[in-house]
C-alpha cells in the first residue's frame, strides 16, 4: 500500500518523517502509554528512530498495519493511530484492528476519536473493511473512551488476550461495522436473534 494522507477538521494524519523522531521519543517516554502500548520501556531517542523510518515504512510497504502520525494543522504531534492485524483485510473476513496512542498534553480533547473517525472512514471506503476491531486491556479506560466516542461497540471481555511485558491481561474487545455508521456492507449480514 502506497502511504496516504487524510485530514479532518483539526488533524493531518500523515506518514511519520524524520523530522517527528523527536516528538515520537518524548510522547512514547511516558509511563501511561507504556503502560498499555507494546513500546519499549524506557523508550529512546533511538527507538523513535527505529519506528520512523523502519518499522512505519515497513508496515506500508508489506501491508502490515498502516501507522499515521497524528497532527495539529500547525504541526504538533497528537499522537499515532493505525490498523493492525491486516491479515484478514483481503479475505473474505474483511476485517482489521484500530489501534491509537496520544501525546500527553493531547489527551481529552476529542484529537483521537477525530482521527479514529478519519481511519475508519478510508478502511471502510477505500479498503473495504467490514469489520474493524479494538482490543485493549481492561484497565484502558482511556482506550475505551475514545473507542466508543468513535461508535464502537463493546462485544465482550476475552480472558488472557493480551500479552503484555510477559504477563498475559484480559482485554476489552470491540468493534465498528459500516451498517453501524449507515452504510451497506458488501458481505450480507445475518445478526444472531439472541444477541
Amino acid at each position: 500500500m502506497e502511504p496516504i494522507t487524510l485530514r479532518t477538521d483539526r488533524l493531518l494524519l500523515r506518514p511519520f518523517t524524520a523530522q517527528d523522531v523527536a516528538a515520537v521519543a518524548a510522547a512514547c517516554d511516558d509511563p501511561d502509554i507504556q503502560r498499555f502500548v507494546p513500546v519499549p520501556e524506557p523508550y529512546t531517542l533511538q527507538d523513535a528512530e527505529e519506528f520512523v523510518h523502519v518499522t512505519s515504512p515497513a508496515g506500508w510497504r508489506d501491508d502490515t498495519a498502516y501507522n499515521f502520525g497524528v497532527f495539529t494543522h500547525g504541526g504538533e504531534l497528537v499522537g499515532s493511530m493505525g490498523l493492525t492485524r491486516l491479515a484478514h483485510l483481503r479475505t473474505a473476513e474483511r476485517q482489521a484492528e484500530l489501534g491509537f496512542w496520544t501525546a500527553r498534553g493531547r489527551r481529552r480533547q476529542g484529537y483521537t476519536a477525530e482521527a479514529g473517525r478519519a481511519v475508519a472512514d478510508w478502511a471502510f471506503t477505500s479498503l473495504g473493511v467490514e469489520r474493524l476491531e479494538w482490543v485493549a486491556q481492561v484497565e484502558n479506560a482511556g482506550s475505551r473512551a475514545v473507542a466508543l466516542r468513535i461508535g464502537f461497540v463493546e462485544e465482550g471481555i476475552q480472558r488472557a488476550r493480551i500479552v503484555h511485558r510477559g504477563t498475559r491481561r484480559d482485554a476489552r474487545i470491540a468493534a465498528l461495522l459500516p451498517s453501524d455508521w449507515g452504510r451497506r456492507l458488501e458481505t450480507p449480514y445475518l445478526p444472531s436473534p439472541t444477541v
